[in-house]
């Protein structure tokens, strides 16, 4: 390790020497609107650049003179002369680029769902590849966005991939996300499990949060709002590049992207991979995870361009599945490092609870210019997810005073357990590890029919079509030194003695059918942009149990049950002058429930009383853009209707029951400001400012219960009214500054605040009057802080990067569920990292 650094700050010094700035701000000849992320490169090298959101570069360079190669899909490339006579610096001002009807287009549906500065009237926050390759280091992908408002992000446990983001106080369930334009949230549950994808960064172009509303035209209702990730294309630079990191707690990551760019014959292709290894922050969260990337192009003629893309990240890790009291943690050797959750087998580590998982996901995306007017783009999809997460069945042997442990909060002693179940021979083991799989396949169709109706009017209508099939299941991973583990959960099975790979608990299959369209008009004119869209979409759901009904049980399949949804939502965006802007929006729409709010009790028993969930929402804007400061603010209110919520009850027969609770709503609202201040061309300030208001609207009282045979059973009053929802910092405040040391070198120190920070609870808890509010976690602020060092050795050009978050070290609790007293003596909790690190090098050629 001494080594590797030593020789990444001789690199450092090596590359300090005298350069020569170019900037300049690249427009779209046509809108004189910005174009961010078009490509600058110093001809005949590799030295080069992207545009920041305002279309803005800055390129240092070791020549004083030279042509600039500035290209961007759908462009003509365009070649600058430039020559530095006085100083160091020279500004070409304002460069615009010609449309090219001959360009290989973007082939991917996400061309239609990225938002347009002053044009698309939502809120949105866009990163660049390069803001994600420096800021990132060993955190997890969402981590990046946790200084963009209205967004709250936590590592939860603590392992590889298992962290959470929170979009106006609403959870990954009621975010839409999507790579590339296809939708990656759960067909189930809706969840978003960034584990899946923790390779991507490494491929990522750019990574949207449109708030709200959003701009996406498939038929995705989502209530926080939009991230869309989208990948390299086939605009890549001919070049590649290969990459090291080392971090603290051993971590490692290393790999490589090779581009060929467009060929002469109109093919091009990119490909990436990379590995990442670690022991993890948390005790017990070690990780091994690799990712995959290839897009494949061509242009096949004037009117056809076909792109394939194929990307996956599997991986497996320790988690850190227990949140524990304070007073636990605060015993503890390890303190905030503290996981039960693992433990020691024949000297080796072994985790109760652990993931691993893999989900390729393959897209063929056709690109139809019909005509002058009109153009059609289609994607094709398909996802293979295969995995799950770990954990134990049986007599639980993992309480903190367990006698397998080696006192209070110490590694579980797998050892003494296998020598028990050893013992039992013929009996079985009477504790094992167990794995929850959850195997899908999903296919999917998107489709857009682009038409110019007039100059001034676009018309699109597009199809989403998706076919999900999920398999859920338990088996058998480790019997711990037994011969077998007796399970009684399968009715065509009761004396199933099973063995290593066989299914135990529970076997179902979940089915989802997705059938969605839209139509949507927008008007452009002058400073004027306006757009109203209409989409429709209907979710079918079955199950199927292979456990609890015999096979010859028609009960065993149930029928599809419906929902069918909708929304309506239109904006307008008015453009003052050529700094000044303001937007509004506003929407409505229903969304049908989950999939575990149709099915009730883990069987096939079918909740008629199900509704779909109901959404308002509107949202005010109001832009400023200067040559040296940038900034936005936003005010957004948002009601939730019938938010789907269910409750158990026992009947006098001992069976369990299950009733909805309907009524029951919430107001998110709040404002938002974000802001982008650059003094000069060394230094650039950034900030933003959120300020939630998000609580529980009403009392629901009086809801009957009522069983099976229709026979009333209990009476709820649930008191929730102007309770504060839960699990997300409700005021965040952010501050950055990025300064040029000299040329080549930058260092930047960042600011995030989290305040107003309420604990999760169920709200189906609160049944007496006078409830008190749920605990207020302590506010916490943290400093992250970086450095980023250009170089060259010989043709190639380097950059290292380094990174500390949380740089003094700051204790604080990131995630909490609140306890019986409301306060923090029964609250269970994660902590945040403490002080981590990485340093690496990225070499171009």
């Amino acid at each position: 390790m001494k080594k590797l650094l030593l020789g990444l700050f001789l690199i450092l010094g090596l590359g300090m020497f005298a350069q020569n700035t170019v900037t300049g701000t690249i427009l779209d000849g046509k809108m004189n609107a910005p174009l961010p992320g078009a490509n600058i490169v110093l001809d005949g090298s590799n030295n080069g650049t992207t545009t920041n959101f305002d279309g803005k570069f800055s390129l240092n360079l070791n020549v004083k003179s030279g042509q600039l190669k500035i290209s961007y899909v759908g462009f003509k490339t365009t070649y600058v002369d430039f020559k530095v006579l006085d100083g160091n610096k020279v500004d070409l001002g304002e460069i615009k680029l010609d449309e090219d009807s001959n360009a290989l287009d973007e082939i991917v549906i996400t061309t239609y769902s990225l938002a347009i500065d002053r044009q698309t009237p939502v809120a949105v926050s866009t990163l660049k590849a390069k803001d994600i390759e420096t800021k990132l280091g060993n955190q997890e992908f969402p981590e990046i966005l946790k200084s963009t408002p209205g967004i709250y992000v936590t590592k939860q446990g603590g392992g590889y991939g298992d962290a959470n983001l929170r979009l106006r106080g609403f959870n990954s369930e009621n975010i839409a996300v999507m790579i590339n334009g296809v939708p990656v949230n759960d067909m189930e549950n809706g969840r978003v499990y960034w584990s899946n994808w923790a390779g991507l960064s490494d491929v990522t172009r750019s990574m949207q949060v449109q708030r709200g509303l959003g701009a996406s035209k498939v038929a995705v209702p989502s209530i926080g709002g939009t991230i869309n990730i989208v990948t390299k294309t086939t605009d890549s630079e001919k070049g590649g590049n290969f990459f090291a990191t080392t971090g603290n707690d051993g971590y490692q990551k290393f790999g490589a992207t090779v581009s060929t760019g467009r060929l002469d014959n109109g093919w091009a292709a990119t490909v990436s991979a990379s590995k990442t290894t670690g022991n993890g922050f948390v005790d017990g969260t070690w990780f091994e995870g690799y990712s995959y990337f290839i897009n494949v192009a061509k242009d096949i003629n004037e009117d056809h361009q076909i792109s394939f893309t194929a990307f996956g990240a599997p991986q497996e890790h320790g988690q850190r599945q227990n949140r524990e009291l304070i007073s636990t943690f605060q015993r503890s050797e390890r303190e905030i490092r503290f996981n039960r959750d693992w433990g020691y087998k024949n000297g080796q580590v072994t985790s109760v609870e652990d993931n691993f998982y893999h989900k390729p996901q393959m897209s063929l995306n056709h690109y139809w210019d019909i005509n002058d007017n009109t153009q059609l783009s289609t994607a094709l999809y398909a996802s293979f997810g295969t995995g799950g997460g770990g954990g134990f069945s049986g007599v639980n042997k993992f309480g903190l005073d367990s006698e397998y442990r080696d006192g209070f909060a110490q590694p579980v002693n797998f050892d003494k357990i296998v020598d028990e179940n050893v013992a039992l021979g013929a009996l079985g083991s009477e504790t094992i590890l167990r794995d929850s799989r959850n195997d899908h396949a999903w296919f999917g169709g998107l489709s857009t029919l682009t038409t110019d109706l007039t100059d001034d009017i676009t018309l699109l209508a597009g199809l989403d079509i998706r076919y999900y099939e999920g398999k859920h299941f338990q088996e058998v991973k480790d019997l711990l030194g037994g011969q077998f583990y007796f399970d009684d959960s399968n009715i065509n099975n009761p004396t199933n003695t099973a063995e290593v790979g066989e299914k135990i608990n529970y076997w179902n299959d979940g089915i989802v059918l997705w059938e969605g369209g839209f139509l949507q008009a927008e008007y452009a004119k002058d400073d004027l942009s306006a757009f109203i869209s209409l989409a429709a979409s209907n979710t079918s759901y079955k199950r199927i149990d292979y456990f609890n009904y015999l096979d010859s049980d028609p009960e065993q399949e149930t029928d599809f049950q419906n929902f069918f949804g909708y929304s309506a939502k239109g904006g307008a965006n008015y453009n003052i002058d050529d700094k000044q802007n303001i937007f509004a929006n506003v929407g409505y729409f229903e969304r049908a429930p989950f999939f575990n709010a149709v099915f009730l009790n883990f069987q096939n028993d079918i909740n008629e009383g199900a509704e779909n969930q109901k959404i308002f929402s509107a949202e005010l804007g109001y832009g400023f853009r200067s040559s040296k400061f940038s900034g936005n603010l936003n005010i957004y209110h948002t009601r939730w209707n019938d938010r789907t919520l269910t409750q158990s009850f026992q009947n006098q027969d001992g069976t369990f029951g299950s009733a909805n609770i309907l009524g029951v709503n919430a107001i998110h609202q709040g404002i938002e400001l974000d802001f982008r201040y650059k003094p000069n061309n060394r230094l650039t300030f950034t900030g933003m400012v959120s300020l939630g208001d998000w609580t529980w609207d009403n009392n629901v009282t009086d809801v009957q219960v009522f069983d099976d045979e229709q026979n009333l059973v209990r009476t709820i009053d649930l008191y929730i009214e102007d309770l504060k929802v839960g699990d997300a910092a409700q005021t965040t405040f952010a501050l950055g500054a990025d300064y040029e040391v000299f040329p080549g070198t930058k260092m930047r120190l960042n600011y995030n605040y989290a305040g107003d920070f309420y604990a999760d609870f169920d709200p189906n808890t609160r049944t007496t009057p006078d409830a008190p509010q749920s605990w207020k976690v302590p506010e916490y602020g943290l400093f992250d802080l970086g450095l980023t060092h250009n170089f060259k050795i010989g043709s190639l050009n380097g950059t290292i990067i380094g990174n500390v978050n949380n740089l003094f070290n700051t204790e604080y609790i990131a995630d909490a569920r609140n306890g019986a007293s409301a306060t923090g003596t029964d609250a269970l909790v994660w902590y945040g990292f403490g002080r981590t690190y990485t340093i690496g090098t990225k070499i171009n050629f």
